[in-house]
């Protein structure tokens, strides 16, 4: 069926199989805001659209006055940017897809678009299209490439006519945004689209629904392309593919309908910022927790990292992605291409979550028991039932618990003074 330009038909389009199955992706915040490394990828916003004393104390600091947000472009460089290194990075922390900023809310666009005259990575700064040599290391590896897109430009004169005439005026779509949509698809065939600078008109103005119309029924990516929510100021959590909701948005319950959380291993930003400290950054523990909630939720994970004007994803990044990646080594039997379980938490605790494949039960602990044994009230076990360790070879033993469900004995664990912490999966066989 052909899909019409309107929410009722384009809602009604099923998300293809990849995307749920995929679990896993990593989130790339690159750009000019990566010049100056400081506060957020919001560094022009804060700095010029709400005068914001700190960023212009620092601007005043550390540039020669009279600096533009213009004269930062020069600096990125992409010097150091390797995008094969970046793709087996990817791959070994475990991701599926890579989302790359190909234009954030600053305009600068990753590769030669043809409606961003002298504000983009060929003309100036990295003379290079980022954007397409990302995507073909990502295909090499054989992972699935999405593109973010900035739906609105700060301070694009024509956004900002369009925004006076109460978005009644459409220059800055017909000029701008839509051919750098169409261009993107085209061009570089994405698996995803992560739409967003989206709030501040409805849908009428932004033309989403005929974009995606388009791309659903004649685009070359018609049948495996995956989009988000973000295409109006009031389509979060309503419209379009996927729900993000919002950032770092954790439902709490499970949801009816496919989701991703995106989170940033630096808390305070998903640009670059040169001065972070490691009490800003997610550490191992956190990170895999906040993977199993989603998964076990039904929704995607997407971590991000935000590399340097060089292009490089400084060390502490490589090595939280490469913990996620072990991690998942060992156990993504019980992430990927699974199914939120009838239940998704121990009904007492926090620390154990659950995921399925089939008549599989996957139970995820955060916490090691301190007894090495692990009581899990929910499954309802049977003669046949078999328990094993993802990463342990051997079955475990288990009993019956006096109240319901079962008691299982763990393998040893060496002593330590620290309870070890960052998750592991037993795998039911046989219960209800």
């Amino acid at each position: 069926p052909r899909y019409r330009p309107d929410w009722a038909s384009l809602d009604a389009r099923p998300l293809p199989a990849w995307f749920d199955q995929a679990k896993v992706g990593v989130f790339v915040h690159w750009g000019v805001f990566s010049v100056p490394a400081w506060g957020s990828e919001w560094f022009w916003w804060h700095w010029q659209g709400e005068h914001r004393a700190d960023y212009e104390r620092f601007v005043r600091r550390r540039y020669p006055p009279d600096t533009t947000y213009a004269d930062f472009a020069p600096h990125f460089t992409a010097n150091d940017f390797q995008p094969r290194e970046w793709a087996q990075l990817f791959q070994k922390a475990g991701a599926r897809y890579v989302v790359l900023t190909t234009k954030h809310h600053e305009g600068f666009t990753n590769w030669g678009s043809p409606v961003s005259w002298n504000w983009n990575s060929l003309d100036t700064g990295p003379h290079q299209d980022l954007v397409g040599k990302l995507g073909q290391a990502l295909r090499e590896s054989n992972i699935r490439y999405g593109l973010y897109h900035s739906l609105l430009e700060w301070f694009n004169p024509l956004y900002l006519a369009d925004k006076k005439s109460g978005f009644k005026t459409q220059d800055f779509i017909t000029k701008k945004t839509m051919p750098e949509l169409y261009d993107l698809v085209l061009k570089y065939k994405p698996d995803l689209i992560w739409s967003d600078g989206d709030w501040e008109a409805p849908a009428s103005y932004w033309n989403s629904t005929s974009f995606l119309a388009w791309l659903y029924n004649d685009s070359p990516v018609k049948d495996t392309v995956v989009v988000n929510d973000r295409w109006c100021n009031n389509c979060s959590c309503r419209h379009g593919g996927y729900y993000n909701c919002a950032d770092k948005y954790k439902p709490g319950t499970l949801p009816t309908h496919k989701w991703e959380m995106c989170s940033s291993i630096d808390k305070l930003s998903w640009g670059y910022r040169s001065n972070m400290n490691i009490a800003e950054l997610m550490d191992e523990a956190s990170i895999i927790e906040e993977l199993v909630q989603t998964v076990s939720f039904g929704g995607n994970y997407l971590l991000n990292v935000g590399p340097t004007k060089e292009g490089v994803i400084v060390p502490i990044f490589q090595e939280r992605l490469l913990a996620l990646g072990r991690w998942l080594d060992t156990n993504g039997e019980a992430i990927y291409g699974s199914k939120p379980w009838r239940v998704q938490m121990e009904n007492s605790t926090d620390t154990v979550w659950y995921t399925s494949k089939g008549p599989v039960v996957y139970a995820i602990f955060l916490l090691w028991p301190r007894d090495s044994v692990l009581e899990l009230s929910t499954p309802i076990p049977s003669p046949a039932t078999q328990v094993t360790m993802l990463g342990f070879a051997g079955t475990l033993e288990w009993q019956k618990s006096p109240g319901k469900g079962l008691l299982i004995t763990l393998p040893y664990m060496l002593p330590s003074p620290l309870p070890p912490q960052s998750g592991w999966t037993v795998k039911l066989e046989g219960v209800k």
